[in-house]
């Protein structure tokens, strides 16, 4: 992937579009980003924070500053050559970082502020502190905040602080944006009672027939949905332009950026993602014949590497916010042999390194409690850990929620149950996927509901539907996260309060007597 720093000399001839001059009749390039999640500083290949000896040497990507140096380059630069450029935020500028667990949304607001988008979805993480934090988050951020698929009449914390849609003016032609955020948000994050949500497709109908009404023919869908969700919008709705995407934190390049996908009047829709934690920035030039039709649309996302300098007010403020946590992120909690593989897309999907280490962990913390299984989420699991000196930074960065050890017991029935939640959402790359210890599984993804499960071991016994079992987890599955509902209705002599799930991994990792060895053993297992 060619870095940004390649082309900001280039200017606006960059990425110009070609098109036949007759049709073209407005030209928009759209600068995003999306899922950010709190990546303040410059990141490491693993998606962590990047220690600053590694970011002087140059192998370090991203972080607001150069976030900040990228967009103001390339915005400066086509706006100089008279091109209209729009700036979106994809969502979930929340959590991730040691900056949201210290400062909640303060540091993220100033970070959107410094920055400009033209608008910002709600991302499902806005909610993980419930509507207090994001309303101030709101109060806080001169970008509109975006979320349609929702009514905020009952929530007072939040209504009249975030809008369904806006109309943005760029060269003399109307944009219309509509953002839109995952529909099972309520089990991913903390909502509360008073944010119902409502299918994507029916409110994006509805706010696009208003908009051609009031005469607004280019339509962006700036959505939190991920790329399966995107595609089956984009499929269903007449009138979308382009959807500009989040929340699966997926790579669109090469001959997928843009995506595609026929809407039923036969038109294209232009789908875009650019990864995640600050590493990308897309960039996507349309062109617009004098209906509002696409009749080219061309871009790439680039690579925020070392190439791309930080800009230094930015630089300034991050350093004045990181100091009271920097003591706390340079603690050294023990070392690994090697890489622990945290990634997404394989703690979402399979058995991974980090999730043994977890669940590995959770489970020596209760064993003398009787407990005799741990499962955490895939998706709670949000980076990988390097070779070398593990620090509580790292630690943080992996399990940034602030999650409680929770246990409790449940019967062998109800363990399969959450097993079957567990690897139901595969194909969206759901944060559901049950990590373990103490357990064995078998699971085939494509079978029917209620029979994906089999070969079920706890410890060296078949797992038996009709006895008790001592289980622990973290607080947010325990209440139902990520459609663990039976952990919640089924759970028996629950404690929620134990300690933070990241003091018991850096606990853990401390008492190994040396490095500590990531590995798989087959504890799960697919057809």
């Amino acid at each position: 992937m060619k870095a940004l720093k390649s082309i900001l000399a280039a200017g606006a001839a960059t990425l110009v579009v070609a098109a036949t001059p007759a049709a073209a009749e407005y030209k928009l390039t759209i600068l995003h980003i999306n899922d950010m999640h709190s990546r303040i500083e410059p990141i490491n290949r693993f998606d962590s924070t990047c220690r600053p000896s590694d970011n002087a040497e140059g192998k370090c990507f991203g972080g607001a500053a150069r976030v900040k140096t990228a967009i103001d380059t390339r915005r400066g630069a086509l706006e100089g050559a008279g091109n209209n450029v729009l700036v979106l935020d994809g969502g979930d500028q929340f959590q991730g970082s040691l900056f949201y667990s210290t400062y909640k949304g303060e540091v993220a607001a100033e970070v959107v502020n410094r920055i400009g988008f033209d608008a910002m979805a709600v991302g499902n993480h806005e909610f993980d502190d419930g509507p207090e934090a994001l309303a101030k988050f709101a109060d806080a951020v001169e970008t509109p905040l975006l979320f349609a698929n929702t009514n905020l009449a009952d929530e007072p914390l939040l209504d009249g602080k975030i809008e369904s849609h806006i109309v943005v003016e760029k060269g003399g032609e109307k944009i219309g944006i509509i953002g839109v955020l995952a529909e099972d948000t309520a089990e991913t994050s903390s909502p509360g009672d008073n944010v119902p949500f409502i299918q994507s497709e029916d409110i994006i109908k509805k706010l696009v027939g208003q908009l051609e009404a009031d005469g607004v023919n280019k339509i962006v869908v700036l959505s939190h949905v991920g790329l399966n969700r995107d595609k089956e919008i984009a499929a269903a709705v007449d009138g979308i332009d382009v959807i500009v995407g989040g929340h699966s934190h997926t790579l669109l390049e090469g001959d997928d950026y843009p995506t595609v996908v026929e809407a039923p009047n036969g038109k294209p829709v232009q789908i875009v993602q650019a990864y995640a934690y600050s590493k990308y920035l897309g960039e996507l030039t349309i062109e617009f014949d004098e209906n509002g039709d696409v009749v080219e649309a061309e871009g790439k996302p680039w690579l925020l590497d070392a190439l791309v300098p930080e800009d230094a007010e930015m630089v300034s403020y991050i350093t004045e916010k990181a100091a009271p946590i920097e003591e706390l992120k340079k603690q050294v909690v023990g070392s690994a042999s090697g890489p622990i593989e945290g990634d997404r897309t394989v703690c979402r999907a399979m058995e991974c390194a980090m999730g043994n280490l977890v669940a590995d962990a959770m489970l020596d913390r209760t064993m003398d409690q009787g407990v005799q299984i741990a499962i955490q989420n895939g998706g709670g699991l949000r980076a990988s850990i390097d070779a070398g000196e593990i620090t509580m930074g790292e630690v943080l960065t992996v399990l940034p929620f602030q999650n409680t050890l929770a246990t409790f017991e449940l019967k062998g029935s109800d363990v399969i149950a959450a097993l079957e939640n567990g690897v139901s959402r595969i194909a969206d790359g759901a944060g559901r996927f049950p990590q373990v210890a103490g357990l064995k599984y078998t699971f085939d993804a494509t079978a029917e509901p209620g029979s994906r499960i089999s070969d079920v071991m706890v410890g060296d016994a078949a797992i038996d539907p009709e006895a008790t079992y001592g289980v622990v987890s973290n607080n947010y599955m325990r209440g139902g996260g990520d459609g663990y509902d039976v952990f919640e209705t089924n759970g028996m002599n629950a404690y929620d309060f134990g300690p933070g799930l990241e003091q018991v991994v850096a606990d853990y990792i401390a008492a190994q007597g040396g490095a500590y060895e990531p590995y798989t053993d087959g504890r799960i297992t697919a057809k």
